[in-house]
């Protein structure tokens, strides 16, 4: 079954349903800073997990308090459903939606 890409507004639209993720160079991009590197690696291992549960995987960095997330389909080269699903299930890990 196809993925498919989202329109750039509805993209935008449905950001209003997140906390704080842009929509930039193609992908939805949130920054996530924490008190110390552990914390920190402690998130992207939850993250870890989801992403591997819903088969989707992110383009992330770490440096040490700060955690940088890029969501992406590349099966489609742009947004799409499964973006949306995973930010939301990320910003639960935070308390944030």
């Amino acid at each position: 079954m196809p993925i498919n890409t989202l329109a750039d507004t509805d993209i935008i639209l449905r950001l209003s349903d997140l906390d704080h993720w842009q929509f930039k160079d193609n992908a939805l991009r949130k920054e996530f800073k924490f008190s110390n590197f552990i914390e920190a690696f402690g998130f992207m291992s939850q993250v870890a997990l989801l992403s591997e549960a819903a088969n989707h995987h992110p383009e992330w960095s770490n440096v040490y308090s700060k955690v940088s997330i890029a969501l992406t389909t590349h099966e489609c080269n742009g947004v799409s459903e499964r973006d949306f699903y995973l930010a939301k299930k990320i910003d639960q890990l935070t308390g944030l939606s």
